[in-house]
């Protein structure tokens, strides 16, 4: 299981989410290059990465040697942070939702050593569950948060590197991550591991399948398989997002489908209220009580749909066919803090 945002491991996987797919790995060489950035032989180099996610916008600097290492960081500026609530928080509003990250960006300068700000680049990934709370306001977003990291800056930015991931995207670049993290990568895809990333808006699962099975992948509106080229062996990533899927996402489906007469799934004597997305939910337990069954038999109808391949996860979705990348999993985020959470209690 990998640990919760505090964690090391989550702190290198959102570097790795950007890093690895634009470094160049000619044999690991003593120069490499970030989008055509080349970075100098002899000092430590360094990245900004901000993580847009649903429920919380977080930053991480990180610091690697010439052969793409991690390096502990030798300031006493914290190395990372993260603001409440997320930009969905502000889906009518994107220049509060830009300002929202200055003290993120803040933190991040004062954490790079200020003859490095020049060539340390710095980028932001916007999670895909965002586009539910607002489509329309999402290109100015984009704007607002370019505008704030191209006046109060000194980092080295494009205005490309603010970005909204693909679903597909946000699965390929974790399985990437995991896998670097244990040194499988370079190995055959057996040898690699499967992850699942539990959002608050949506859910991915990725892993590694055969040649032959990716060729064989239905057609879809989202590309089900991403051929990734990395230290000299070609992967076939199978890779979905489960928008409206996340914990949080999933919980106000089961709340809307149950209504107004109580969830099976709700603890005897609680009432209360859950806001996601905008909409209130009113909690509370149905007058015959919590139920484990009519809690598993609702969670099946959210999770239902029809499904027009031969192997289905849920929600009609095609799981890839399984084999050996799908072997040993590691999950994220929210099972691991839910977890640490029942146990603290």
């Amino acid at each position: 299981m990998v640990k919760g945002r505090s964690s090391p491991w989550f702190l290198i996987l959102f570097a790795l989410i950007f890093l690895l797919p634009v470094y160049s790995f000619p044999g690991l060489s003593r120069k490499f290059s970030f989008n055509g950035l080349i970075l100098s032989v002899g000092f430590d180099n360094y990245a900004v990465i901000f993580d847009a996610g649903s429920t919380g916008s977080r930053v991480h600097v990180f610091r690697f040697d010439q052969d793409l290492n991690l390096l502990r960081q030798r300031f006493r500026a914290s190395c990372h942070g993260m603001t409440t609530p997320g930009l969905s928080s502000y889906a009518d509003d994107p220049k509060a939702a830009a300002d929202s990250l200055r003290p993120l960006l803040q933190k991040a300068e004062a954490a790079v050593p200020k003859q490095l700000n020049f060539k340390t680049p710095l980028r932001l990934g916007v999670c895909t569950s965002l586009l539910i709370f607002s489509r329309n306001s999402s290109p100015f977003l984009d704007i607002k948060v370019r505008e704030l990291f191209k006046k109060e800056s000194t980092l080295e930015y494009k205005a490309e590197w603010v970005s909204i991931l693909e679903g597909s995207e946000e699965g390929a670049y974790l399985w990437v991550a995991i896998n670097y993290l244990l040194g499988i990568l370079g190995k055959k895809y057996s040898s690699t591991v499967g992850v699942i990333d539990l959002g608050g808006g949506s859910v991915q699962m990725a892993y590694a399948i055969a040649k032959e099975s990716a060729a064989n992948a239905p057609v879809a509106k989202d590309a089900y398989v991403l051929e990734k080229n990395i230290v000299g062996r070609t992967y076939y990533v199978y890779s979905h997002s489960y928008l409206n899927y996340g914990l949080k996402a999933a919980r106000a489906q089961s709340l809307k489908l149950s209504g107004s007469h109580g969830n099976p799934c709700v603890t005897n004597g609680y009432k209360g209220t859950y806001k996601y997305s905008g909409v209130i939910y009113n909690v509370s337990a149905p007058l015959s009580g919590t139920s484990l069954w009519r809690c598993r038999a609702l969670t099946g109808e959210v999770l239902d749909a029809p499904c027009p391949y031969r192997n289905c996860s849920f929600d009609g979705v095609w799981n890839g066919g399984g084999g050996d990348g799908r072997k040993n999993l590691y999950v994220a985020l929210f099972f691991y803090d839910t977890a640490v959470g029942v146990c603290e209690k």
